[in-house]
């Protein structure tokens, strides 16, 4: 009888946990880290008990939703590899990546952090991935060649900035990507990029 009464709750509390970061992604794409504990459970309709049954703190909740996050950009750049022609390929996964960063104040202020919540299996993972698309569309001619994979998320945490700030025109940061990606293009490099002296830098 006991075991049986243990299974529903089970699922219940996974339930819960879907409500939670489903909320969370709403209210912290509204408000960034300065939403509260109390309108997450407001906006799952649950308890704010239950809130930190499951995120003791607000950092882990936020940690929870960042790893979900970089989770479907990994996803998404996988899908990506299947596109046969290499700059399409590198572009969507590029667009991808944006679409996250537009979608979640929270997510955009995370990325820009130096140490991000995301285990080293899936930055590896993420990183291989863009790894094999710069690869592919360099060695088709088609994406600059001094283009490193450390220069990605720099330019897209600048595009991620972007779109927390309030623009006259509505979609400044799709014309904003447009032109990065532009410029990311072989034909339009017009020289070597310089190098940082850093010994990451490769």
């Amino acid at each position: 009888m006991t075991e049986i009464a243990a299974k529903p709750l089970r699922a219940d509390a996974r339930r819960n946990r879907e409500r939670v970061l489903e909320a969370a992604r709403a209210v912290f794409a509204e408000h960034g880290r300065e939403a509260q504990m109390d309108d997450v459970a407001r906006r799952a309709g649950v308890g704010v008990g239950t809130v930190y049954r499951h995120f003791p703190t607000k950092e882990a909740l936020v940690s929870a939703l960042a790893l979900q996050l970089f989770g479907q950009l990994t996803v998404a750049a996988r899908e990506a590899l299947e596109i046969e022609d290499p700059w399409e390929a590198f572009t969507t996964a590029l667009w991808a990546g944006a679409n996250l960063l537009s979608s979640d104040r929270a997510f955009t202020e995370i990325a820009s952090e130096t140490e991000m919540p995301i285990s080293p299996q899936l930055q590896d993972e993420l990183n291989g991935t863009f790894e094999l698309l710069v690869t592919r569309a360099q060695d088709a001619g088609a994406l600059r060649k001094d283009l490193i994979l450390d220069d990605i998320p720099m330019f897209m945490c600048g595009i991620g900035a972007a779109t927390a700030k309030p623009h006259r025109c509505p979609g400044a940061w799709q014309r904003h990507l447009a032109i990065v990606i532009d410029g990311l293009r072989a034909s339009s490099a017009s020289g070597e990029l310089p190098t940082a002296p850093s010994a990451g830098c490769h």
